[in-house]
């Protein structure tokens, strides 16, 4: 192992032992320190073994930094399967996903059974004007074949400066053909919207990012206007949807609460810790509101099911969520990285952990298999999905009760 490496090495122990230490403060006993500096040190070296073996036997060179990088991820992944370590590539990724917006070519693609293929493009995108069409597949991005299982990085490839030419070469009923582009920037919409009938509302919510509460707000605004003024009636669907940002899944549960907690949080640092409660203000002014899970609704979708769930101002429809209580803070590095890192521990309002339990429906519905369709041009269909029938039920059964108690 060359110098450099030992002396890296000699660094990052003595920083974490000196982190370490300075974190314990006056709760680390004089016999503890000593005991966690021979511990750590003897790490060190078994690290160094480990090191100088790889580099002598394995059967390719490889470079130290990649090394040093892969002990990094190991080190971090290895808190729990939601902690991570980002490089630039994969730190910028996780920015563009929060803002709902990015560089690119504006499609949604897939793989199954290592064929990657186009699900949609977005409306009025480059990839929708060059004529790619859903079912598409994928085989090169400028002229270089696209490698089966790594979907990451035929995205990545796929975005890049405004304005930069890309091609994209499909295969469409056997023939292979290239679509020329440029790059631009392609606004994703978290939010999907439909007026089922005179008086009821539909909302589906993809995911969190920074502009979901707004994208909310502003598609309740049309359903109400689409229907001469007023909605008896809204259904909120977040099946399938992963989360997201914190702050975004409190202001969407903020927009049809008018007070009470709606998450708080526990962990080790100050900053860690805290609580968040709603504003006065319902956006649906007092109307019925269903909510749709499933066991694809998680992290942020929970938080927004549980805090009007545990309100009552919501029913719950459909099947337990996925049970992930934990909340993630993105950290950055220096030269463009970051570590995404498990911090708190999140509570509904009734101070449950869902945390590999999950929000408990109040009405539970299996679902139909195939439903919801997620993709970006995902229809309703009120013939086939059962969660999303019970709904309107249960929408229909509480308006008539409404009007008979007037």
């Amino acid at each position: 192992m060359s110098l450099k490496t030992r002396a890296i090495l000699v660094v990052v122990i003595g920083t974490v032992m000196g982190l370490s230490l300075s974190l314990g403060g006056g709760l680390m006993s004089a016999q503890a320190e000593p005991d966690a500096e021979r511990l750590a040190w003897e790490q060190a070296q078994t690290l160094a073994e480990v090191m100088a073996r790889v580099k002598r036997d394995y059967v390719e060179p490889i470079d130290d930094a990649v090394l040093l990088e892969s002990a990094i991820r190991g080190m971090v992944a290895d808190l729990d399967p939601h902690s991570e370590y980002l490089d630039a590539d994969e730190y910028r990724n996780i920015r563009i996903s929060t803002t709902g917006s990015y560089t690119g070519i504006g499609i949604e693609i897939s793989e199954v059974d290592g064929v990657v293929r186009v699900v949609t493009p977005i409306a009025g995108s480059p990839a929708a004007r060059s004529g790619l069409r859903s079912g598409d597949e994928i085989i090169a991005v400028n002229g270089v074949a696209i490698e089966p299982g790594n979907v990451r990085d035929t995205i990545g490839q796929m975005r890049g400066r405004t304005g930069s030419e890309i091609r994209i070469t499909v295969r469409r009923d056997g023939d292979a053909i290239e679509h020329r582009m440029r790059r631009e920037i392609v606004r994703v919409a978290s939010v999907h919207h439909q007026l089922l009938g005179p008086s009821f509302g539909y909302i589906r919510l993809s995911q969190f990012s920074e502009s979901t509460a707004r994208e909310l707000s502003r598609a309740v605004d049309v359903l109400r206007d689409q229907n001469g003024g007023a909605l008896a009636g809204l259904i909120l669907d977040l099946r399938n949807n992963p989360g997201g940002v914190l702050d975004s899944a409190v202001d969407v549960s903020d927009l049809f609460l008018d007070s009470g907690v709606i998450v708080s949080a526990e962990g080790r640092t100050t900053e860690a810790r805290f609580s968040r409660s709603a504003h006065r203000g319902d956006i649906l002014d007092g109307g019925e509101l269903v909510i749709l899970v499933n066991e694809g609704s998680a992290s942020a979708s929970e938080i927004v099911a549980g805090a009007l769930q545990d309100h009552g101002r919501a029913i719950v429809i459909g099947t337990s969520t996925f049970g992930k209580g934990l909340v993630q803070t993105v950290m950055p590095l220096s030269r463009g990285r970051a570590i995404k890192l498990t911090t708190s521990r999140y509570y509904t309002p009734s101070g449950d952990s869902i945390h590999e339990t999950g929000i408990t429906p109040d009405v539970y519905v299996e679902g139909t298999p195939g439903y919801p369709d997620l993709s970006l041009s995902g229809r309703v269909d009120r013939e086939n999905d059962a969660q999303l029938l019970e709904a309107l039920e249960r929408l229909a059964r509480n308006r008539v009760m409404h009007s008979n108690a007037q």
